[in-house]
């Protein structure tokens, strides 16, 4: 975990990008109405090896069918599994984030989630089984789903926020051009170095617009 040397007693926003075997968090305080990162990591959901953690869908998709072709009770089981071990990874993982924020002054007050529009997927292992374009989405929301879990382990506040929504709100939000806001996410990255891709920009986005619209 990467932190800023400073110590601070301001609330903290937490965002989250799901990724692939886990998420990008980035913390937020705002200070006098500036932004400052305090810290820059990623939230593992499976341990190295782990196949059935980092990827339950794409298990169950090479597993053998029931007789209907939907899943099997074995390919069930083993989706329910891999999702049992991100959600205690991610609760570790997120746990120990939040104990160094504390040790170090800061208070996490909510944590600001990216999704996307596909909440209306009710059977995430049926709509995967369905097309092997589908298994990427429903991994995606089982990484949100361990990520949801660990927060509420952690006492958070979650607030989802659409990612696709999320710059035209900020702008809005933060009364900055389009331009302006990339310039200001360009700089933070700066303070905290290496990743800084658009994934870390988004989770920091998604921080910064939720922590600022505190009371």
């Amino acid at each position: 975990m990467r932190a800023s040397g400073k110590s601070g007693t301001g609330p903290i926003g937490l965002g989250f990008r799901a990724l692939k075997g886990g998420g990008v968090v980035v913390g937020v305080v705002v200070d006098e109405g500036d932004p400052r990162v305090v810290l820059s990591t990623f939230l593992p959901t499976a341990a190295d090896g782990d196949r059935l953690a980092l990827e339950p869908y794409r298990v169950a998709y090479e597993m053998k069918r029931g007789a209907d072709g939907g899943a099997s009770r074995e390919g069930a089981a083993a989706v329910a599994e891999g999702h049992k071990r991100q959600g205690e990874l991610a609760a570790k993982g997120l746990g120990d984030v939040v104990r160094k924020l504390r040790d170090t002054g800061f208070q996490p007050a909510i944590a600001a989630l990216l999704v996307n529009r596909a909440g209306w997927i009710t059977d995430a292992l049926a709509y995967s089984l369905s097309w092997p374009e589908h298994v990427p989405i429903a991994e995606g929301l089982a990484v949100r789903d361990a990520l949801r879990l660990a927060c509420g382990r952690c006492g958070l506040e979650v607030a989802e926020i659409d990612e696709k929504s999320l710059h035209a709100v900020a702008s809005k939000q933060l009364r900055l051009s389009p331009h302006d806001m990339d310039v200001r996410l360009k700089s933070l990255g700066a303070t905290v170095g290496r990743p800084w891709r658009r994934e870390q920009k988004l989770a920091c986005l998604s921080a910064w617009v939720t922590v600022a619209a505190l009371p």
